[in-house]
């Protein structure tokens, strides 16, 4: 008990989730991948590769709860690196479900969207921690600049994370006392102008498509077969084809789990679900484990979000305060999505459930976000043996943090920001 406490510091309820998604990701990783370990002949090697990513995240949330919060502030460096990573993926990056998402460095392959994520939720956090340096203009100016470069590059390869990114610090905006006029404003013209794009994608006739970048066509199918769920009726014959093959086979997943589930091991669908083991791994948790099993990942991350926000009201410092929500809102915003699309409530989306699916860069980011929980929890919540806060959690008066040397250099990184701008 003694190791294990100083082992595992920080918010105990956090660590709890963690061990439990990684958990289930072991088992159905394991069962989704037989497609993989059939056709490289090898049972073992999907599952092995899936467990090396997830004892290498456990690592890096070991050393990062073990670090102080302000120390992230310098992840804002990781913002114009992001940036430059975005510019040239679409044009030397490797192509996959012909999205050109991946970079490849010394044989290794990575998506640079998770550090943009990643980047920017602390550039945010960073900011609305300064806001009194500036005026609500300048603060919702740089907020936006930001933000907005990180998400225009993501969108044309990957929609739903832009989208998603741009929500949560949205968001954190909110929170952050951004006067509402500003975001209003902000949220109408968004509003018009995807209302009117969304409207001519939708409408255009697909001899004009071949115009557009090839993720605009896969963008109006998976909108079109979204839209047309409702055409099917009662006593006509259900046709799979390419366009709804995917969902269709995450419903007869969902239909055969029942209540608690054929076990692991023991289902059907992961053979014919091509990305059963990614993006439609939620489908095969509840064929294998039920309905039980489906609603006790979903309340995974539920609590999740709570103890993120619990952590929060705990901290005495903005900094932190915003970090733990924007870190919460990244995992638990891309978990509800995965699962959204595999009960067939949104269109596909191609998010990975977080920790769950199997993956690389997602999985390490994840786990980078997770330790930053803990080390907020840890030093700027009380949570851990590190607890120098002398006010309860509830009086604790939410103040401004000295200047550092972590912020000198995410001070730094912004002029240069300003400065590559102008």
């Amino acid at each position: 008990m003694d190791l294990a406490s100083k082992l595992f510091k920080g918010d105990r309820v956090i660590w709890i989730i963690f061990m439990f998604l990684c958990l289930v990701s072991v088992v159905e990783v394991f069962s989704a991948t037989s497609t993989i370990a059939y056709k490289n002949a090898n049972h073992w090697a999907p599952i092995v590769r899936h467990a090396t990513f997830l004892l290498g995240g456990f690592v890096v949330v070991i050393l990062l709860h073990n670090i102080p919060y302000k120390f992230f502030s310098t992840f804002i460096a990781l913002l114009p690196l992001s940036v430059l990573m975005l510019l040239i993926t679409p044009f030397i990056g490797v192509s996959a479900n012909d999205a050109h998402r991946w970079l490849e460095l010394f044989g290794v392959q990575f998506q640079p969207s998770e550090f943009g994520k990643l980047s920017s939720v602390v550039y945010v956090a960073f900011l609305l921690s300064k806001r009194n340096k500036f005026t609500d203009v300048q603060l919702f100016k740089w907020l936006l600049l930001g933000v907005g470069i990180i998400c225009v590059l993501i969108l044309p390869e990957n929609f739903s994370t832009a989208f998603m990114l741009f929500g949560v610090c949205f968001l954190l905006m909110f929170v952050g006392q951004i006067p509402l006029r500003l975001l209003f404003k902000l949220m109408a013209v968004l509003i018009l102008v995807f209302s009117f794009l969304g409207a001519a994608l939708i409408f255009m006739p697909d001899s004009a498509m071949k115009y557009l970048p090839n993720r605009a066509q896969t963008w109006k199918a998976r909108i079109a077969d979204f839209n047309h769920k409702s055409d099917f009726k009662e006593g006509e014959t259900y046709v799979i084809n390419d366009d709804n093959y995917q969902v269709s086979h995450a419903k007869i997943a969902i239909a055969r789990g029942g209540i608690i589930g054929q076990l692991p091991g023991h289902g059907q669908q992961r053979d014919f679900l091509p990305q059963a083991y990614s993006d439609f791994i939620y489908a095969i948790i509840i064929e294998e484990l039920g309905v039980v099993g489906g609603v006790f990942v979903l309340l995974l991350y539920i609590m999740l979000l709570i103890r993120a926000g619990m952590i929060a009201r705990r901290c005495d410092k903005l900094f932190p305060k915003f970090l733990v929500l924007g870190c919460g809102l990244l995992v638990v915003t891309q978990a509800l999505a995965n699962m959204a699309v595999a009960v067939n409530l949104i269109p596909v989306t191609g998010q990975p459930l977080p920790l769950i699916s199997r993956g690389g860069t997602s999985t390490v980011i994840t786990c980078i976000y997770f330790g930053i929980i803990l080390s907020v929890s840890r030093f700027g919540a009380g949570m851990g043996e590190e607890d120098t806060t002398e006010e309860g959690p509830e009086e604790a008066e939410v103040s401004e943090e000295p200047e550092t040397e972590e912020d000198n250099t995410a001070v730094k990184t912004i002029k240069e920001l300003e400065t590559i701008v102008e």
